[in-house]
């Protein structure tokens, strides 16, 4: 493997992790409150609209991504300038849809994590706040919300690090992200693999650096919560 070949066409890789990064803070962004949504949705008493919950969850988890995304970026027509950075065409005509689309799937998983989370909070605690003359939505907020957050933590790790892979799946709809300037530099320079694993290292390195950040966050939880 030659990688000195790659020395100009880091361009590529660089802008493609920015792309990247940008994509998976939007996705973790609408997924995490189209989730929170849909998870009080399941919840309500109206059984419209739980349905409808249930319905738009059994669909994007039980289709494939890349399905979701061929079949979206077909219906969508995003009328959205091209941003060039450097060596690459941003056409944001194609990463619009990209992120709605990734936020929508994401938003089905998320908001079983977080009912899942929910219901882990005892009934008792929800109970105890109404006898104390505590409204429905205040005791959400200050007493099961907050016991929920702790529940759902390394889950809701696990699906942002899901976000940064999937990702790579826009390549399909000509998205200028990571994985498809790895694509680019190996079709260009004929020697796929040193571009790939370059891609590779690029995912790991941020994978392992937002894995940290959760694990440094959870444990600060558990210490404020061993100190009560």
């Amino acid at each position: 493997m030659n990688f000195s070949i790659l020395s100009d066409y880091w361009p590529y890789f660089n802008y493609g992790v920015l792309v990247t990064i940008f994509i998976s803070i939007c996705v973790v962004f609408f997924g995490t409150i189209l989730g929170v949504i849909l998870a009080f949705a399941q919840r309500s008493k109206n059984w419209l609209i739980s349905s409808l919950a249930d319905l738009y969850i059994w669909v994007f988890r039980g289709t494939p991504m890349l399905v979701q995304i061929m079949v979206s970026f077909t219906l969508m027509s995003v009328a959205a300038p091209i941003i060039e950075l450097g060596a690459i065409k941003l056409d944001m005509t194609r990463v619009i849809p990209g992120i709605i689309i990734l936020s929508m799937n994401s938003g089905a998983y998320i908001s079983e994590i977080v009912r899942a989370g929910l219901n882990a909070v005892p009934n008792g605690q929800m109970e105890a706040s109404y006898s104390l003359g505590m409204r429905p939505l205040t005791t959400m907020r200050y007493v099961i919300m907050p016991q929920a957050v702790k529940n759902i933590l390394p889950a809701l790790g696990n699906e942002f690090i899901t976000i940064i892979k999937d990702s790579s799946l826009l390549q399909t709809i000509g998205v200028m992200e990571l994985w498809n300037g790895a694509t680019t530099v190996g079709s260009s320079t004929y020697q796929p693999l040193p571009p790939y694993l370059i891609a590779a290292a690029y995912y790991l390195m941020i994978t392992s650096v937002l894995n940290l950040v959760m694990k440094r966050f959870e444990n600060h939880m558990n210490k404020g919560e061993g100190q009560r």
